[in-house]
């Protein structure tokens, strides 16, 4: 692809970068900010840069937080004593969009994949077995891709907790295979509501 300028090709480089992004949507989106008034060219830049220097990671659960503890961890109206496994924050925002869930979460931060050298000590699961100890949780409930690696991690952490915590799963509506973000709001709230107890 010819460019008639090297801003505008630099431009284009940067946001092909982004997942998803191919080389002609990232030049029409160039175009499109080239196009703008420089305030909301200026506002969306001031917003990304804000990302990484402002954003913050709750202490508690590891969620996306303008504070130390996130909204969901600072809310006294959830119930704490429920701790919810997600893989990333996408599974957290996918089953608050549900309505159906009103404990806490824990956010791992990937799954346990050997093929990928990600062993336990690379995600957050000693964090977890910490925050089990200190509170008054009385369960947790894996919602965790129905992969292999899924599989894998909760098979892991449940062999830990075993007899100290009442271990549940969210029920197979989702796919073998599928992800949480994908599915949709009824499954997904249906698959919490109807959460069954994770055998090891």
């Amino acid at each position: 692809m010819e460019f008639p300028s090297k801003i505008v090709e630099e431009a284009v480089i940067q946001f092909a970068k982004l997942p998803g992004i191919g080389k002609k949507t990232a030049l029409r989106m160039v175009l499109h900010l080239l196009k703008q008034d420089k305030v909301p060219v200026e506002q969306l830049t001031h917003s990304l840069l804000k990302l990484k220097t402002d954003l913050k990671f709750c202490s508690e659960c590891h969620n996306i937080s303008d504070s130390e503890l996130c909204n969901i961890c600072a809310d006294k109206n959830r119930n704490h004593d429920v701790i919810c496994v997600v893989e990333d924050l996408r599974d957290v925002m996918a089953i608050e969009n549900t309505s159906q869930y009103r404990g806490v979460y824990h956010v791992l931060g990937g799954l346990i994949s050997p093929v990928d050298g990600i062993g336990p000590d690379d995600i957050r699961i000693l964090p977890l077995y910490e925050r089990i100890e200190r509170s008054n949780a009385n369960e947790i409930i894996f919602a965790l891709a129905a992969t292999m690696e899924g599989d894998t991690t909760a098979f892991y952490i449940s062999k830990k907790l075993k007899d100290t915590i009442k271990v549940t799963a969210i029920s197979r509506g989702i796919a073998i295979g599928g992800e949480l973000e994908y599915a949709d709001e009824i499954t997904l709230g249906r698959s919490i509501l109807g959460r069954i107890p994770y055998k090891i």
